[in-house]
């Protein structure tokens, strides 16, 4: 039995995909509140899943400057307690971090052995979650991705960044997308293929799993419309001229030492990921 937790998102919905054939539950939060250790405790004591898959998060970057205490109560303290929950009951933990964990200020893709080093609460949150985790024992994974996109949007978020952007150009509208920004985009159904194979050969421990590569946000958006014959008024700006205000890093594409090491297959280049994502969404007809 596998517990999928945020099974609402995008890589929650892609994982249930995933294990369609395995014996699976994945109770909407209305059912079962994460951050709720005496409800989590009391589901595990009667469902005895082998593993649990956590998804939720508070993922909202720009909102977790604001509310530090909420990003750490989510993303760490709830993470932390689950953890401890499963290592007593004998149930193997998977958690999904991020490439925010990084300054971005190495110039190359991380791996698994690079040392974080949060700029901002979000990633300082994520962080604590993976420290948190690890000393429950081995039995654990840590999964960081970056840029996660699929066909279902996220809770706190509304439609991903490129369902956003695809949505403007269809529409017309002028876009301004950062182009110093580099990072791994990926595809929520390739990333949860990645984590069903870590978890099936229980290659316990930290993986990074995004598309394979790396671009910026702006090729990114604009691999996109060429893709689709879209020509939007398109401007390049700086990060820093958005005026978030909040530190991210500049540079985050993540690399793998441990899947091949682990005899599990990466996902495919982003470039393959959008693809299929373009393709899939055609399909279903993009959202009014």
């Amino acid at each position: 039995m596998i517990v999928v937790i945020g099974a609402s998102g995008q890589l929650g919905t892609a994982l249930v995909e995933t294990w369609s054939g395995d014996a699976l539950l994945a109770p909407p939060r209305a059912d079962l509140d994460f951050g709720d250790i005496d409800a989590l405790e009391r589901y595990l004591d009667r469902v005895r899943p082998r593993v649990l898959v956590n998804c939720s998060a508070f993922h909202n970057v720009d909102e977790c400057e604001r509310v530090p205490a909420l990003a750490f109560a989510t993303n760490a303290l709830a993470v932390d307690a689950a953890a401890k929950a499963c290592a007593q009951r004998g149930i193997a933990f998977a958690t999904v971090s991020t490439d925010y964990v990084f300054d971005g200020r190495v110039g190359r893709p991380y791996d698994e052995t690079d040392a974080p080093n949060p700029l901002s609460a979000y990633g300082a949150s994520k962080y604590a979650g993976e420290l948190l985790t690890r000393r429950h024992g081995p039995r654990h994974f840590i999964i960081r991705t970056a840029g996660v996109y699929g066909k279902s949007g996220t809770s706190n978020k509304g439609y991903t960044f490129i369902e956003r952007v695809l949505q403007q150009a269809e529409r017309g509208e002028p876009l301004r997308i950062v182009d110093n920004m580099t990072f791994s985009p990926s595809y929520a159904p390739h990333i949860a293929r990645v984590i069903a194979d870590l978890v099936d050969r229980e290659a316990y421990g930290t993986h990074h799993v995004t598309g394979a590569g790396q671009t910026t946000w702006y090729d990114f958006a604009k691999t996109a419309f060429d893709a689709l014959g879209l020509q939007p008024k398109l401007t390049p700006i700086a990060y820093d001229a958005l005026g978030a205000g909040t530190k991210r890093p500049l540079f985050s594409p993540l690399r793998s030492v441990t899947l091949a090491a682990s005899g599990v297959a990466a996902a495919p280049p982003w470039e393959d990921g959008l693809a299929a994502f373009l393709a899939q969404r055609t399909r279903r007809g993009a959202p009014a």
